[in-house]
């Protein structure tokens, strides 16, 4: 009865674990960079990169063994309209493991950031198509469809010095491109059809991730703080208020898994934040910086507590 239990517990082992390797990846970067830019212990940056790493290994290995006991599952899984975005989990949590390990460990950081790029590029080209070939229903769209095509602003990142620079500004290009447009999409979604399942509730946060992640890459390839990297810090700065003044609709949700979903955008805004503060030295900008490292951290306790929790209670991996 045990094993039984045990083997569907995997078989519905969700894809979406993946959000875990985010939210934990982006606390990690958000204190490296604080270690680098506000003097914070490197200590913490360095425990927190080995927790991710192995996070990430542990996930794979369940997942792994899931794909190869319960094809089908997965199979269905990767033909959902909704679950289809999070396989693309698994290549941003490779892309920030690159990120991670990119100062301290670059051979690390290479060995996985190009599987990590080539897999994101077919997560993209296959998302793409099958939103083509597959008629979607609005009811469908959420802001977690920006994870496979949004995130290739990811892969600049970490990939300076790794390949041409021409390569790099094309993952760019197509991620903001395809966040405009996307945008457009949820928005209209949003005012005009039906509300988000509550579960999904959370990805709203993810809005926040275009702009803050476009923001860090445009300078990491071209080292300048022009009117369109003001104009995507500034877009950042607008969704982390937007969902701030929404608090309401956050609060009382049950636990998902997808409350993940609240980390990664808002260390993403953390980490840019640090990044302007470095470049221009404001008052304001460092007390806000200090800001979103609590809250991301807050978030963090919060919702680790929670998953453990629910772990505990055999609430998660189970049937919807």
């Amino acid at each position: 009865m045990e094993v039984a239990q045990e083997h569907n517990r995997l078989k519905f082992f969700p894809v979406m674990m993946y959000a875990i390797v985010m939210g934990l990846s982006g606390l990690t970067i958000t204190y490296q960079k604080a270690a680098l830019w506000l003097d914070f212990p490197f200590l913490i940056g360095e425990v927190l990169m080995y927790i991710t790493t192995a996070v990430f290994v542990i996930v794979s290995f369940i997942y792994l063994k899931k794909f190869f006991k319960y094809k089908a599952a997965v199979k269905n899984e990767f033909s959902h309209p909704v679950r289809i975005n999070f396989f693309a989990a698994i290549s941003i949590s490779m892309l920030m493991l690159a990120i991670i390990y990119k100062e301290s460990y670059p051979v690390i950081s290479a060995i996985v950031w190009y599987p990590g790029t080539l897999l994101h590029f077919y997560l993209t080209m296959h998302t793409i198509s099958f939103w083509i070939n597959e008629n979607q229903h609005m009811d469908h769209s959420n802001p977690a469809w920006f994870i496979p095509i949004v995130g290739n602003v990811l892969v600049p990142v970490a990939g300076v010095g790794f390949v041409d620079l021409g390569i790099l500004v094309y993952f760019f290009s197509v991620g903001i491109f395809f966040w405009i447009i996307l945008f457009a999409v949820i928005l209209n979604r949003i005012i005009f059809h039906n509300q988000m399942a509550v579960k999904f509730m959370p990805t709203l946060f993810i809005l926040i991730a275009p702009p803050a992640v476009g923001f860090i890459a445009y300078f990491k390839m071209f080292e300048v703080i022009d009117v369109f990297a003001l104009m995507l810090f500034n877009m950042a700065i607008f969704f982390t208020i937007l969902v701030a003044f929404m608090y309401k609709n956050f609060i009382k949700i049950k636990f998902f898994i997808s409350w993940w979903a609240f980390v990664f955008p808002i260390a993403a805004m953390a980490i840019s934040t640090m990044l302007m503060y470095n470049q221009n030295g404001s008052t304001s900008l460092l007390l806000f910086s200090y800001f979103m490292i609590a809250i991301v951290t807050i978030i963090v306790f919060i919702v680790t507590y929670q998953t453990l929790l629910h772990i505990k209670k055999e609430e998660i991996c189970i049937k919807e």
